[in-house]
């Protein structure tokens, strides 16, 4: 099955068509006869310094995890992707200051959020407001980009940042006029836009969401691996353990989808997903004023942390068995009832639906002759569609 964000993973980098990419830093400046031909990419190349040993493969050196191992490759596209709430903006942000502080640009291109929201969070996370300032370029489009708007964009690249965030990919097509399903619009999009980034020399960094069914999001569950072939760099899929918000802690885990050039999988930890686990995105919020932030390496646990998360998991897949056969009951069911819908160990079924309960996902009341009986919560209410269990 083809989904949204499929559609949306699948050409960044389309084939070359009838619209080549923008060049923006010649937006009006001459006639068409006296612009400089295109570079001429079709001749072959030279193959010198593949063949003497002096070729180096590219590194990510944008943003770094807690260890100093890089995040994103410079020069090329790369991409995060989650469910909304999981941390995307944290990590693009965490990787803006590292960047800001060592004293380089940064873009951050917003079709979501808003000045206020954005900026808000980079403080909290320790960033000095001179420095914000000078090194950190935040625009906010709020309409399909005219030449005077794309040489206003191509001035920010004069300041060669090292890194550009786009936020939104989604939104942002919209803004251009096109549509999400359609590839040769996605095709589009990169060439009109992530692209002409991606040629100043930074990393282009996209923010996206994924379909809410994990069934459903082709190269992360199961099949569509061609869907990442538009992309260059790295993408990371966030899975999200603790929720963030003011005053707790969030976590979320940052696992590779796809390493094109094959520089960060080997940093990081193999996975049953068959996603490389690269780190651990902890948010601590004292305050809505100051939050302490980190991308922790991954760490490899003992046999007995193995098993806890098998056991971990194996329940959490029940959970979602007996949510699902509670949804499908066109009235409560009794435990036994229950039973004979979810297949397993009767004792393990019993163990899902006691977690549930206390959790506050599954309502019991009495029915006839002392029966327990089961149901969802009722519509309008929190726990009515309630978050995926917590997956090890």
């Amino acid at each position: 099955m083809t989904t949204d964000f499929d559609q949306a993973m699948d050409a960044y980098f389309g084939p070359d068509g009838e619209e080549p990419p923008v060049d923006w830093q010649d937006v009006d400046a001459a006639p068409a006869a006296e612009k400089e031909p295109a570079p001429r990419t079709w001749a072959a190349q030279d193959l010198t310094s593949v063949l003497d040993g002096s070729y180096r493969p590219p590194q990510p050196t944008v943003g770094r995890r807690d260890d100093g191992v890089g995040l994103f490759y410079p020069g090329r596209m790369n991409s995060v992707a989650s469910e909304s709430e999981a941390g995307k903006t944290w990590l693009a942000l965490i990787a803006c200051l590292q960047e800001i502080n060592d004293g380089h640009h940064v873009l951050y291109l917003d079709f979501e959020d808003d000045a206020g929201g954005v900026v808000g969070r980079l403080l909290c996370l320790g960033a000095r407001p001179d420095d914000v300032l000078e090194r950190f370029h935040y625009v906010r489009p709020e309409n399909s980009p005219s030449d005077i708007d794309l040489l206003d964009l191509a001035m920010v690249l004069e300041y060669s940042p090292t890194l550009a965030i786009v936020d939104g990919v989604t939104e942002g097509m919209s803004l251009f006029g096109l549509e999400l399903k359609d590839n040769t619009d996605v095709a589009k999009f990169g060439r009109q836009l992530l692209r002409p980034l991606m040629n100043s020399g930074a990393a282009v960094v996209t923010l996206d969401h994924v379909v809410k069914s994990s069934e459903n999001r082709g190269r992360y569950s199961i099949g569509g691996v061609h869907k990442l072939n538009g992309l260059n760099g790295v993408m990371y899929m966030l899975e999200n353990r603790r929720p963030f918000g003011i005053g707790v802690t969030g976590k979320s885990t940052i696992r590779v989808a796809k390493d094109r050039p094959g520089q960060i999988r080997k940093n990081g930890l193999s996975h049953s997903s068959g996603m490389h686990w690269y780190a651990d995105l902890v948010v601590k919020s004292e305050s809505a004023e100051f939050a302490e932030a980190h991308l922790y390496a991954p760490i490899q646990r003992d046999e007995e942390d193995r098993e806890a998360d098998e056991e971990l998991r194996r329940l959490n897949a029940l959970k979602r068995k007996v949510l699902d056969a509670l949804a499908g009951a066109r009235e409560p069911l009794t435990g036994k009832g229950i039973e004979d819908r979810v297949s397993g160990r009767a004792v393990d079924v019993r163990q899902a639906v006691a977690a549930l309960v206390d959790e506050g996902r599954i309502n019991t009341e009495r029915g006839a002759r002392g029966a327990t009986l089961h149901s969802l919560p009722t519509a309008g209410t929190e726990a009515d569609n309630p978050p995926e269990p917590e997956a090890a």
